[in-house]
């Protein structure tokens, strides 16, 4: 039984519950299939009416958004110290290449950084606890936390809805296609990310090393 198939298990009140709180706890900093479950509620919502889908893609936004916050408030006050034992606890994640990564696209963009890393599967999970800890002004990740939250759930949830409406007949023999295709990018967007944490940590390494001293006669 994949995803899809168990939503449609349970009343619609307990998907809005599980959506917000899915992507809320993602966005917070905690590994979790957030993209997963709400495309998996979206297609539902296209050949179910009793799902609502401006009620869902409300839910999803707010789980996003207040997520987003509180991790960015439990970044502020941990520090580097939190991002430490986050490493302990999820290490394919929370390593140092995909910390220094992030933390220079941060220093980079600044806000955008927050931004757009509500697109990126590896790096959503960053967003609000790394700005906390880099102190990035509260003003800025608000507007950028709110901005993001409001256009990756909200218009993940109307294009897999209108999708899912379009070809709602295609889709209740094939829906595994769009949750297939949904993860197919979100692991071709990890790999790209590790990929580019790996050369990033590489060339931090080879900076580091010291310079050659010169014999002396």
């Amino acid at each position: 039984m994949h995803v899809q198939e168990w939503l449609e298990t349970i009343p619609a009140v307990a998907v809005y519950v599980l959506v917000a709180v899915v992507i809320g706890l993602e966005s917070l900093g905690i590994p979790l299939p957030g993209e997963i479950v709400l495309v998996s509620s979206a297609l539902l919502a296209s050949q179910h009416g009793d799902i609502n889908p401006y009620v869902l893609g409300a839910c999803a936004t707010a789980g996003a958004i207040v997520g987003d916050s509180i991790g960015y408030a439990i970044g502020r006050k941990g520090g580097r110290p939190l991002l430490a034992w986050l490493g302990g606890k999820f290490p394919k994640h929370f390593s140092e290449a995909n910390i220094g990564l992030a933390e220079s696209s941060f220093q980079k963009w600044g806000m955008w950084a927050v931004f757009f890393g509500r697109f990126i599967a590896l790096l959503r999970i960053f967003a609000g606890p790394l700005a906390g800890v880099l102190h990035m002004p509260y003003w800025k990740f608000l507007v950028a936390n709110v901005l993001g939250g409001i256009l990756w759930a909200g218009g993940t949830t109307a294009v897999i809805y209108s999708v899912g409406i379009v070809a709602e007949a295609w889709l209740k023999r094939f829906s595994w296609l769009g949750l297939v295709l949904a993860v197919l990018i979100g692991i071709a967007s990890m790999l790209v990310v590790r990929n580019r944490a790996r050369k990033a940590a590489a060339q931090r390494a080879e900076e580091a090393k010291p310079e050659p001293v010169p014999a002396t006669d």
